[in-house]
C-alpha cells in the first residue's frame, strides 16, 4: 500500500488558521462590496523561520512582511528560490536604505523626504520602481511614528517626483485595545486621506491598513493590504531588537475564533 507524504502538525495547524483567515477576509471584503482578490494579505513572518514561511508559499502566500532588516535579508537569501514579494514594514534607519532598497519589493513606512531621497538614489535602474507607502500617525499618538494628516499633500508631492520610487498609496497602525468604532473612524479617515489625493491627480490604490486585531473593520474600510502575522503563524519568537512593531497581538487566535 502506498502511503502519501506526511504532513506535519505544525503545518497543518498553519493550513487551518490561513483557512480560516481567507475565509475572514472574503466575508469582510463581500460586507464592503468588494472581492477577496483586492486584498492582498502580507503574511508578517518576523520572527518565523524560513520553514513556516516555505510551507505559508507552499499553501499559496506570495507576500511577506519584515520589520527586522538583518532577519528580512537573511531569509531573501534563503528563500530566492521562491517567487515571493517581499514587503519592508518597519521603521527606517537612514544606514539600511541601501540594503531596503536592494532587496525588497515594497516599503510600508515612509514618513521622511530624506529617507525617501535614499531609497530612491539607492534603488537599482535594472529593478522594478520600489513600491512605497506613506505612513501616516491617523491616531494622533506623540510618541508614535508617521507624519501628521496636515503634511501629508507635501509628502505625497514630493515622492512623486523621485525616480525609482511609485509612491502606491497609504499606511497606518492603530493603537491597540480601541473599540470597533474606533478603529473604524481612523481607519475611514486614512481612506478619505488617500481619495483626496486622488481627487488632486494622484495615481495612488492602496491602502495598508490592518493586522491581525482589527483586519476586518480595515477591509470593510477600504484596506487593499492587510499586514497580518500572529493570526497566520501563531505566537512568534521574542523580537530582536526594539524597533519596528508592526503586528504584536498578543496570542494566535483560533481558527473558529476568524469566522
Amino acid at each position: 500500500m502506498l502511503i502519501g507524504p506526511q504532513i506535519s502538525a505544525a503545518d497543518a495547524a498553519l493550513a487551518e488558521r490561513l483557512q480560516a483567515l481567507r475565509a475572514a477576509i472574503a466575508a469582510a471584503a463581500a460586507a464592503s462590496g468588494r472581492t477577496e482578490e483586492s486584498i492582498t494579505l502580507v503574511a508578517v513572518s518576523k520572527g518565523h523561520d524560513e520553514r513556516a514561511i516555505r510551507a505559508a508559499a507552499a499553501l499559496g502566500v506570495r507576500d511577506f512582511g519584515e520589520s527586522y532588516l538583518q532577519e528580512g535579508l537573511s531569509k531573501c537569501a534563503a528563500l530566492a528560490d521562491l517567487p515571493l514579494t517581499w514587503h519592508f514594514i518597519g521603521r527606517i534607519q537612514a544606514n539600511k536604505t541601501r540594503a531596503i532598497a536592494e532587496h525588497f519589493d515594497w516599503v510600508h513606512g515612509i514618513d521622511r523626504l530624506k529617507i525617501a531621497e535614499r531609497l530612491s538614489a539607492q534603488r537599482s535602474a535594472t529593478r522594478p520602481a520600489l513600491q512605497v507607502c506613506i505612513h501616516v500617525n491617523i491616531a494622533s499618538e506623540p510618541s508614535k511614528a508617521g507624519i501628521p494628516a496636515a503634511q501629508l499633500p507635501q509628502l505625497a508631492a514630493q515622492l512623486g517626483r523621485l525616480p525609482r520610487l511609485q509612491l502606491r498609496g497609504l499606511m497606518c497602525i492603530l493603537p491597540e485595545g480601541r473599540g470597533t468604532a474606533s478603529n473604524r473612524r481612523d481607519f475611514a479617515a486614512l481612506r478619505a486621506l488617500l481619495e483626496r489625493l486622488r481627487a488632486q491627480g494622484a495615481a495612488l490604490d492602496s491602502l495598508s491598513m490592518g493586522m491581525s486585531g482589527d483586519f476586518r473593520e480595515a477591509i470593510e474600510e477600504g484596506a487593499t493590504l492587510v499586514r497580518i502575522g500572529t493570526a497566520l503563524f501563531g505566537p512568534r519568537a521574542p523580537a530582536p531588537g526594539p524597533a519596528g512593531r508592526m503586528d504584536s497581538a498578543p496570542a494566535a487566535p483560533s481558527a473558529a475564533g476568524l469566522g
